[in-house]
């Protein structure tokens, strides 16, 4: 946890890390997550090192007030973090706070006195029709193995195909693909079950790797598979399409995550309305839908401005 570079109180440091255990182990934070927040309190205490001129105690963090937490935020700034990292830095410090609050050591009312910064508004970025159909064909995949090329084309065939998470996708089992079912059901966040259609093409890329994938494939086992046979991690993909955005020139923006977003935007451009697209994403709110339009107005205003002989 890198904590002999912070200089503070003991009793604070332990307290802290009794934090982060609690994080890891009842909350069930992610690693990613728990990183960033480990990250976060350590710079955090490490100003305050400055601030006050001494090693933080818990008697000093219960007499901080806001305009520290505002000198704290604004020194992040100058060294150039962004809204979205400095809304983060506040919200790991309001969560130990409020840990330090509940075991009545702490005060933490000067940090929830602190509004979050605004955080900019981020369109998806879709790839085009011409380069989903370019990610999701057997043929660009890059692998020399048939089975792990077959393989990775059924996942972004699920993904752009049905607006799967990548999570989703590799969450299936073999018993979802039934023969003939036109449909899957997919649990996503919140536990929350929907039904996606499952297209032809994308049921016959699923067959096609169950054909020639190495491992016995039924019941209620993972469906895709690493090299060695356990369960296909999400990293294995992203790597994929890091490679394919290098071999056929397709953008940053070119991600799994990215074929989700394709899925949805490609749908509005063809005339589907926000509720039933709400629906197949498993979006829980229709305003986390709406943000296609502004995907699709985009594109729009482009083809305008390229095109009409007045702009």
């Amino acid at each position: 946890m890198n904590e002999l570079l912070i200089i503070a109180d003991p009793r604070l440091m332990a307290e802290r890390t009794a934090w982060l255990d609690s994080l890891a182990h009842e909350r069930r934070f992610s690693k990613h997550t728990l990183d960033a927040y480990e990250r976060d309190t350590r710079q955090f205490l490490t100003f305050l090192t400055g601030h006050l001129g001494g090693p933080a105690t818990l008697k000093d963090i219960h007499a901080l007030r806001p305009t520290d937490f505002r000198a704290f935020l604004a020194a992040r700034r100058k060294e150039g973090l962004g809204a979205r990292s400095l809304g983060r830095n506040l919200a790991g410090l309001r969560s130990l706070l409020r840990y330090l609050e509940k075991k009545g050591l702490v005060n933490a009312a000067g940090a929830g006195a602190i509004r979050s910064p605004k955080q900019p508004k981020s369109l998806p970025k879709p790839l085009s029709d011409r380069q989903a159909i370019t990610v999701v064909s057997t043929e660009a995949q890059l692998h020399e193995e048939p089975w792990i090329a077959a393989r990775d084309a059924a996942v972004f065939a699920l993904l752009y195909g049905c607006g799967l998470r990548i999570s989703e996708a590799l969450d299936l089992t073999p018993d979802d693909f039934n023969r003939g079912a036109a449909t899957l059901r997919i649990t996503g966040k919140g536990n929350k079950t929907r039904l996606v259609p499952l297209l032809t093409v994308v049921f016959e890329a699923a067959e096609t790797y169950r054909s020639l994938c190495p491992y016995h494939l039924e019941g209620e086992q993972p469906l895709f598979r690493g090299a060695r046979g356990g369960k296909l991690q999400a990293a294995i993909i992203q790597r994929t399409m890091q490679k394919m955005r290098s071999a056929f020139g397709l953008p940053e923006t070119a991600t799994p995550h990215a074929l989700r977003h394709s899925f949805a935007t490609h749908l509005l451009a063809g005339g589907g309305d926000l509720r039933t697209i709400q629906e197949l994403l498993g979006h829980a709110s229709l305003s986390t839908t709406q943000v296609y339009t502004g995907v699709d107005s985009s594109r729009l205003l482009e083809v305008y401005d390229r095109a009409h002989p007045r702009a």
